[in-house]
């Protein structure tokens, strides 16, 4: 058993360590809440954007546009990770990293190459470990993405797809469900295949909406695709921040309670020694009182 002093050291490191990760899980929670806020804000305009478009899509039947075509062709893609720039979030990156990895393998088998863009300082490390390549290291885009940064990377996935450097783009991101439920996803963004967004609701079936076009649908959808490319990953970014902080926010949580659980039984090694050594201290009173009879 240790001794009393050795415990005692433990127990206030410990302690240390528990008023540390309490003060996460708080920041975690307030943090959690604007990344929520903001996630759940520009939900309604994205899913809208996107039945718009379809609508569009299925009305205008003879359209060409460039960021719908497929280039069956081209054998290079592209791959968006969004993983995070701090740790302490459980198996956040873990989940999206083995998601991103097993397409990237995908596509090696079918001979099609992958270029990685990856988002985030922990999922640059991890794949500079494996020593995997990477197209780009994102690293400047923090907990509040802002949509300037998001359209740069838009815009320059959009040209090189229009340009048919790449057959499709796709992005591995958190989708936000909730507060209980977050799923890895990996969504194709180009070319636009006219799906709805991811968690989406269902549009119940009836009878077709009917639109007055000012100006021509052609038009119109030249100015709308490109702008649901944009708001779609911004979407994905603010999922993705929003989700990263309920993952910390759960592991700061976790790592609170282990410190909690740990303490009482430090405590109790504690009181344990300590009454073994007042026992040893008894009888060695007792033994040299007998001795001297």
């Amino acid at each position: 058993m240790a001794k009393p002093r050795v415990i005692i050291k433990r127990r206030k490191s410990v302690r240390n360590i528990r008023k540390i990760t309490r003060t996460m899980q708080l920041i975690a929670t307030a943090r959690f809440q604007a990344a929520v806020n903001r996630a759940s804000a520009t939900r309604p305009y994205t899913q809208k954007l996107a039945e718009l478009v379809g609508d569009l899509s299925r009305v205008v039947t003879d359209i060409r546009h460039p960021l719908m075509q497929e280039h069956a062709d081209v054998k290079r893609t592209a791959l968006l990770t969004l993983t995070s720039n701090r740790g302490f979030c459980g198996g956040y990156n873990g989940s999206l990293l083995r998601l991103a990895l097993g397409h990237i393998d995908s596509n090696e088998a079918a001979g099609i190459e992958t270029g990685v863009h990856m988002v985030g300082k922990k999922g640059v490390r991890y794949f500079r470990f494996l020593r995997r390549p990477m197209a780009e290291q994102i690293t400047h885009i923090g907990d509040k993405p802002a949509f300037s940064d998001v359209e740069t990377i838009a815009n320059a996935m959009m040209d090189r797809f229009i340009k048919g450097e790449l057959a499709a783009v796709h992005v591995a991101y958190m989708r936000f469900v909730s507060a209980g439920r977050q799923v890895p996803t990996l969504m194709q963004l180009l070319p636009i295949s006219g799906e709805a967004t991811p968690g989406a609701s269902e549009k119940s079936e009836g009878a077709a909406r009917q639109y007055e076009f000012s100006p021509e649908p052609k038009e119109l959808l030249a100015e709308l695709l490109p702008a649901t490319v944009r708001i779609r990953l911004f979407q994905c970014f603010t999922d993705a921040a929003a989700s990263e902080q309920i993952a910390r926010m759960a592991a700061m949580k976790a790592a609170t309670e282990a410190a909690g659980d740990m303490i009482k039984s430090l405590t109790r090694q504690y009181n344990r020694a300590r009454q073994s050594q007042i026992t040893m201290e008894l009888l060695d009173i007792v033994g040299g009182a007998n001795a001297l009879e």
